[in-house]
């Protein structure tokens, strides 16, 4: 049985979804509060290398948050550093069963994980 971890922001509306969604499928999944219990650098990295994506896709580049770091072409090293420092800053949903990851964005995307 595969076991699921969300990556999960209860004031983020898509993160709420994706938990909804998840829990009406049935899904056990172990609920990873990131803003209360933050990811240190080797775990961003680790969690990166399981999204289709990689690092850039982890950042919530919007956030003014980043926008103040003002980085220029920053590598992924500095990506998961300002991720590590800030955790506002990683993107929201993720569903990762250890060996794949997914952003849940929409919260549907995450059904090919469960599915």
């Amino acid at each position: 049985m595969t076991t699921f971890t969300l990556y999960h922001n209860p004031r983020c509306s898509k993160s709420r979804e994706a938990l909804a969604l998840l829990e009406a499928r049935h899904v056990a999944v172990t609920v990873h509060r990131y803003l209360d219990d933050p990811l240190d650098i080797t775990h961003l990295r680790s969690l990166a290398q399981r999204l289709e994506d990689g690092v850039p896709a982890l950042v919530r580049t919007n956030e003014a948050q980043w926008k103040a770091l003002a980085l220029q072409d920053p590598s992924d090293e500095e990506r998961l550093q300002a991720i590590a420092d800030n955790p506002r800053l990683m993107q929201r949903p993720i569903l990762d069963d250890g060996t794949r990851a997914r952003i849940g964005r929409p919260p549907e995307a995450l059904l090919d994980l469960i599915e």
